[in-house]
């Protein structure tokens, strides 16, 4: 890829120009749910390209008045049946690149970061929001539990117990209260989100780049020194949980949009 092109490759559009890349979730259809092609070709996609010499910067984004609302429940109940661990292994996986890649990550969300498009959201180094944006662990209310590495990333951020309420009780947290419970970097008129981020991009493209990869590496390992551990504890309980009645009934609920009539 060229400072001049652009490619859509699985539901996702990517192109680099001035040593940043910028990486749309472009399933706007879906609200920008991610199907296990689409986590899988960002996996790669964080694993690969976006660690070559010429990119200095990434920026996740979403198409469409959505960032990303989780795993495609759709997508999931309609097709060949996917081993939940090679889903957990998909999505960690991602969040793991974000994490450990060199250069910083900006999220540019403007409307709904929900379930592991939260955890997208909340792994990059830093997040950018409009006021219409919210958060939210949706995980409880289909059965399952917090994974993409949210079980560490909110408390890291806004302490035990705003992120108890969040993950027990499946409820959204706005961009303007998330900002001010440190859980995001910024709040932006919607007019100003998209100049803002790419100005803060371009600074960082312009900047040292090894000051800037040992600082992004020394402010992880302070204070998310122990997602590895988190990241097995999500996939053990997460891989139970997505072969119980309980999640069956969640995802039929709101695919129905009814309320559940959870049993166990």
């Amino acid at each position: 890829m060229t400072d001049v092109e652009a490619e859509r490759v699985e539901g996702l559009l990517v192109d680099l120009a001035d040593g940043i890349l910028r990486v749309t979730i472009a399933r706007p259809d879906r609200m920008n749910a991610l199907d296990i092609d689409s986590m899988r070709a960002l996996g790669d996609l964080l694993e690969g390209r976006a660690r070559e010499r010429d990119v200095r910067v990434v920026v996740l984004a979403g198409e469409g008045g959505a960032f990303c609302t989780g795993a495609d429940l759709i997508a999931a109940s309609s097709g060949p049946g996917t081993d939940p661990r090679v889903v957990m292994d998909t999505a960690n996986r991602v969040i793991r690149a974000i994490l450990t890649l060199p250069s910083p990550v900006l999220a540019r969300v403007d409307g709904a970061a929900a379930g592991v498009g939260a955890s997208l959201a909340l792994a990059a180094d830093l997040t950018y929001a409009a006021p219409s944006a919210y958060f939210l662990l949706a995980f409880v209310n289909v059965g399952l539990m917090p994974d993409g590495g949210s079980s560490l990333l909110v408390p890291a951020a806004v302490g035990r117990a705003r992120a108890a309420e969040m993950a027990l009780l499946g409820e959204r947290l706005g961009a303007v209260d998330a900002h001010a419970a440190g859980l995001i970097t910024r709040v932006l008129p919607p007019d100003d989100l998209a100049a803002h981020v790419d100005a803060v991009a371009a600074t960082l493209a312009a900047g040292p780049r090894r000051a800037i990869e040992l600082t992004k590496r020394s402010l992880t390992a302070a204070t998310l020194d122990r997602v590895e551990e988190a990241l097995v504890r999500e996939t053990e309980g997460q891989v139970e949980l997505l072969g119980s009645a309980d999640f069956r009934e969640g995802a039929a609920a709101m695919l129905a949009r009814r309320r559940p009539r959870f049993g166990s």
